[in-house]
């Protein structure tokens, strides 16, 4: 069962589905030919261990950081408080960015986006979109 939950420009979408891990260098080759679509600003990918992160504009480094970890933080308190089962993604629409977050294992994943880009395209290349 999928449940969603919105308000004011931030969607979270749960699943009650186990969702499967990908490796960590899979995940950076898909996160690297995101990045080459159209209106992707960037990604940050972070584990226990390490963490990647390749941003057009690295001045604002520390706020998509700030923005990627309050998100995944946001959406894993709100599943527990609204009882949505486990998170399948999370996406923030800002003014002038989106941005995606979800989680793979142990791995956290933000894509940050120009509004106009494609989210679908870029869901389904993380192999996380279930439409």
């Amino acid at each position: 069962m999928t449940k969603k939950k919105q308000a004011e420009g931030v969607t979270a979408v749960a699943e009650s589905v186990a969702v499967e891990t990908i490796p960590m260098e899979d995940l950076k080759a898909s996160l690297q030919e995101i990045k080459g679509y159209d209106g992707v600003i960037g990604y940050i990918l972070r584990n226990s261990t390490s963490a990647a992160i390749d941003l057009k504009d690295p001045s604002k480094l520390i706020e998509y950081a700030i923005l990627s970890s309050s998100s995944i933080d946001a959406g894993e308190e709100l599943s527990k408080l609204f009882h949505l089962g486990a998170v399948k993604h999370i996406v923030i629409d800002g003014k002038n960015i989106r941005a995606l977050s979800l989680t793979s294992g142990e791995n956290k994943i933000s894509v940050f986006l120009e509004k106009n880009a494609d989210l679908k395209k870029v869901l389904e290349k993380l192999n996380f979109f279930r439409g």
